[in-house]
């Protein structure tokens, strides 16, 4: 059996870049245990927890749209509702949600 650790999504709205390139199609992996333990020793997340969602989607988003990397602060500019559907995909790939 092969475990599938790599998974393609399509964002709602799509991240728009600084020439106004719009990416909307991407490939998140599925998270390591570093990925949620490293961004607690970043000081943003030490002064604002929530920032903790902005660093491990930029670990695990591994394309977006002609990008290759994703950074912290790409996700920073990510519309209201791509963040949200991220998040959410984020969850289920990874087995995250309530199963009950």
């Amino acid at each position: 059996m092969v475990l599938q650790t790599e998974f393609a999504f399509t964002l709602p709205k799509g991240y728009l870049d600084r020439e106004g390139n719009l990416h909307n199609k991407g490939v998140m992996r599925l998270a390591r245990a570093m990925d949620e333990i490293a961004p607690l020793k970043d000081p943003r997340v030490k002064t604002n927890p929530a920032y903790a969602t902005v660093i491990i989607l930029s670990r695990v988003i591994i394309k977006l749209g002609a990008l290759e990397e994703v950074s912290p602060f790409m996700v920073e500019n990510f519309f209201a509702e791509d963040l949200n559907f991220l998040q959410q995909f984020y969850r289920h790939i990874n087995g995250l949600e309530d199963s009950y």
